[in-house]
């Protein structure tokens, strides 16, 4: 099924797609007002506003106050413009480090989580995206960096591991509308199964 979000057809991130970062060519010719970083910050701002099904180029030029042929001297393609909005979107999080000094992996991991789920509240937007694209931005690979950093503390070993890597970035992500329905308590206790069937995996490890 192709969503809103879902290009459809096979194609390149945009993060790994080799013009990335506007070509030379695009760069002497592009309208001098615009750039790709304020592009993605007002496509931020209008995903916000007006949701995702009301997205598009057009509305994003109106935006802007250019012509909608104009952004794409930055970008290829609308998707290439989302991936670029859900990454800064990420941004928006500070990711620990890994637990706080003298404190154990699952209070980390309960803020991390706590994190995510303010930014679901903030951009509804992001739910979808992250399923339809690929999260291998610079601000995707930090967050999932210090999630790897948590369960490293939990003294997990593979295939524990990576179990527990896939549950936690799987609810995250699988949260979507249902976290702006649900209470925050609900949400904390599902996060505290989360980190009870890790801890209980740790202890069968320690056991051997």
């Amino acid at each position: 099924m192709v969503t809103e979000a879902d290009p459809g057809e096979a194609r390149a991130s945009v993060w790994l797609a080799a013009g990335r970062v506007t070509p030379a060519r695009r760069r002497g010719e592009a309208p001098s007002a615009l750039d790709r970083d304020r592009i993605t910050a007002a496509t931020v701002r209008l995903l916000d506003a007006q949701g995702l099904a009301r997205f598009s180029m057009r509305r994003l030029a109106a935006e802007l106050g250019v012509t909608a042929m104009s952004l794409y001297w930055y970008v290829d393609t609308k998707h290439d413009l989302l991936e670029l909005a859900l990454d800064s979107a990420l941004g928006g999080q500070s990711p620990p480090a890994g637990p706080p000094p003298g404190e154990p992996w699952p209070v980390g991991l309960r803020a991390l989580a706590r994190d995510y789920r303010r930014l679901l509240v903030e951009h509804p937007w992001v739910a979808p995206l992250s399923m339809a694209y690929p999260n291998i931005g610079p601000h995707a690979r930090a967050f999932d960096a210090a999630l790897h950093r948590l369960l490293d503390a939990a003294d997990l070993v593979d295939p524990g591991r990576t179990g527990a890597h896939l549950a936690v970035s799987r609810f995250l992500k699988g949260c979507g509308a249902d976290v702006r329905r649900a209470p925050e308590a609900e949400f904390d206790l599902a996060v505290d199964v989360l980190i009870a069937g890790i801890e209980a995996q740790a202890a069968r490890h320690a056991r051997g």
